[in-house]
């Protein structure tokens, strides 16, 4: 079975560290019973010549092991009468499954021209379940079973709360085609103002600085004429932010210079620079997610056009946003990031990508059913930023570990119960 990607959460090293102590510690003593039981079992458990576990009783053997190399899993078997073996007509194999959360199985062997016997279905993973083996051999009617778990971890309520150990169901959701730009903010063009003297002639009196919140027809500064020698006051023609300064008291205002630069803040372009063949998908209407670089803040908005021309520096794209302002906590001039939302599709089966984990390098979540976790290997669909589509390994309603799925992880490698079969 082949997988792919795969997304690890890291805890912080200290807070791991604790919290594996204390999944150790929590149940050290349930998790040594535990081992104690089924590993002892395990070591019990006496192994024949193709490797498979040898179930004895009244004289008559099977051995029973999972055939993989090569092929899909599937159970075989071989029997055998006081040590010596049987041809595969001497009886049949049926083994039944109860794996985790109540789900069962089972498998009819089927004689083979080599003188075992195989299974027809596949073994899916993990293979972690109670098995129930029912033969006939030589009449004789027999049955063993025995527990064979791996990938499974107890993990008691109060410990998985300390740890941050959260579960959700899996269900449909949504798998979003994005596409991630970079971008400025910018003054929306015609709500920015330079006031300029009318005529020259020294600074008198200056009643603004940078920074400052003005209302349209607000004086901002007086100068003395050099032609009238009165004094005249320069005022802003629009509301908004006084963005520079250009004078000092005593200076002297040549005719056209501006002395001020304001603007209507309420509402900023985001300028997005989008590249290649990603300018092909994205069109105005389409969603946007900003997030502000320095602090990653973030805001919704809607894609407003994408401009015909090209930037000439970076030969870009330009796809243009607006974003309110009226608390004034974006910045013309910030450098940000956004998600541009160009398709939606419906996905029957989604689990946040921190889900994600990895096990025997294969893709795979974490299950819970009480206290037991248990790994399963999952085939990956369609993703997005936040979510992955499963195709299969899970089905609706199961509870999977979406948050600190690292944890859980480790503390079935601590407790040994990620062998190989």
């Amino acid at each position: 079975m082949t997988f792919r990607h795969h997304t690890t959460r890291w805890l912080p090293p200290l807070l791991l560290t604790l919290a594996l102590a204390a999944c150790g510690g929590k149940n050290e003593e349930a998790h040594d019973h535990e081992a104690g039981e089924h590993a002892g079992e395990e070591t019990e458990a006496r192994t024949g010549q193709h490797g498979g576990r040898l179930l004895e009783k009244d004289g008559v053997t099977v051995e029973l092991a999972i055939a993989e190399d090569g092929t899909p899993p599937k159970f075989q078997a071989w029997l055998y009468r006081d040590g010596k073996p049987l041809p595969a007509s001497a009886g049949g194999v049926e083994v039944r499954l109860k794996r985790l959360g109540g789900g069962g199985e089972s498998h009819r062997l089927q004689p083979q021209a080599d003188g075992s016997l195989l299974g027809t279905a596949e073994v899916a993973e993990p293979h972690s379940f109670d098995v129930e083996v029912l033969a006939q051999v030589n009449g004789n009617a027999l049955r063993w079973a025995y527990p064979s778990y791996e990938g499974r971890t107890e993990i008691a309520a109060p410990i998985a709360r300390q740890t941050g150990i959260r579960v959700a169901p899996v269900g449909p959701g949504i798998i979003a085609d994005e596409h991630e730009v970079q971008g400025l903010l910018t003054p929306v063009e015609g709500r920015v103002a330079k006031v300029a003297a009318r005529f020259p002639g020294p600074v008198r009196r200056l009643a603004a600085n940078v920074g400052d919140q003005v209302r349209a027809g607000q004086a901002l500064a007086s100068i003395e004429s050099n032609l009238s020698l009165t004094t005249y006051t320069v005022s802003t023609p629009i509301s908004g932010v006084v963005l520079a300064r250009n004078a000092e008291i005593g200076s002297v205002a040549a005719e056209g210079t501006p002395l001020f630069e304001v603007a209507d803040l309420s509402t900023l372009w985001v300028d997005l620079h989008v590249f290649g063949f990603d300018a092909q998908h994205i069109r105005a209407g389409a969603p946007v997610t900003l997030t502000r670089i320095s602090d990653g803040a973030q805001a919704e908005t809607t894609l407003e056009r994408v401009l015909p021309g090209t930037a000439t520096a970076s030969q870009s794209t330009v796809a243009r946003a607006t974003i309110a302002n009226a608390d004034g906590q974006w910045r013309p001039g910030s450098a940000i990031t956004a998600r541009i939302t160009v398709d939606r599709q419906p996905a029957a089966l989604v689990v946040p990508v921190a889900a994600l984990q990895t096990f025997r390098e294969n893709d795979a979540v974490f299950v819970r059913v009480g206290d037991t976790y248990e790994v399963r290997p999952v085939k990956l669909g369609k993703r997005d930023a936040q979510r992955v589509e499963i195709l299969s390994g899970l089905k609706a309603g199961d509870q999977v570990v979406v948050e600190q799925s690292y944890v859980v992880k480790a503390d079935i490698e601590k407790s040994g119960a990620s062998h190989e079969h």
